[in-house]
């Protein structure tokens, strides 16, 4: 299993923001995640953090989520705490592209152009304190060093592509693949998690992690680790 810290910044890296907190009081929520895990806010005027000072104390509510089939599943529920501040003019591009990535709302173009009047939208993004996490049966809080200083797996946009393919047209050749691990039969089974250190499935509702024997680097490591998952023979 990947460490726990590198765990919670790869679950972020492909996290949306589904609920914000403004001092404990609900908030429109619109946003993403930048390069360093940073959780970037989309506000528009007429919402409590448009108008509030920096550092505003905030609540910031992530989710990542795992198509199975036509039914969404949580894979991990952050909350990260921390300072609403503004996103530095130079930066602010980037900022809008990390929200983009999961809300491409017009009002971004919007922020970019018209940035630092009055009635733009702002780009403000949280100076992190801590983060609380829950995922599987594991829960607990990072320090924000401990989040900071970890990041994703290097392999998570090549896994997540990877994962959809296997679960989108080789499921039966993964069930059989399980099964002989398990030597047991396994009907409803799907691919949870995939990094460089091993595969997660979901088999007959139970989360079953198999390790790799080593590490994968790369896509053909990774691919090659997964195929002794996948064989049958």
């Amino acid at each position: 299993m990947l460490p726990i810290q590198e765990r919670i910044r790869t679950l972020a890296a492909t996290a949306g923001v589904v609920r914000l907190s403004v001092d404990d009081t609900p908030s429109p929520a619109r946003g993403g995640v930048d390069e360093r895990g940073r959780p970037v806010l989309l506000v528009r005027q007429g919402e409590p953090l448009h108008g509030l000072r920096d550092d505003a104390v905030v609540a910031v509510h992530l989710t990542a989520m795992r198509r199975l089939g036509q039914v969404e599943h949580p894979r991990g529920l952050l909350e990260v705490q921390g300072w609403a501040q503004a996103v530095p003019e130079e930066e602010a591009r980037a900022a809008a592209v990390a929200v983009a990535a999961q809300d491409a709302d017009e009002a971004l173009f919007d922020a970019l152009e018209r940035y630092g009047r009055p009635d733009a939208p702002r780009l403000l993004r949280l100076d992190v304190a801590q983060v609380i996490y829950l995922t599987g049966q594991e829960t607990g809080v990072l320090d924000a060093d401990e989040y900071l200083d970890a990041e994703p797996d290097p392999l998570t946009e090549t896994a997540e592509r990877v994962l959809a393919h296997i679960n989108a047209a080789h499921r039966a050749q993964l069930a059989n693949g399980v099964s002989r691990q398990l030597d047991r039969p396994a009907a409803e089974v799907w691919l949870w998690e995939l990094d460089r250190l091993g595969a997660t499935v979901r088999a007959d509702g139970s989360l079953i992690r198999f390790p790799w024997p080593r590490p994968a680097h790369s896509l053909p490591g990774l691919e090659k680790a997964l195929n002794g998952l996948l064989c049958t023979c």
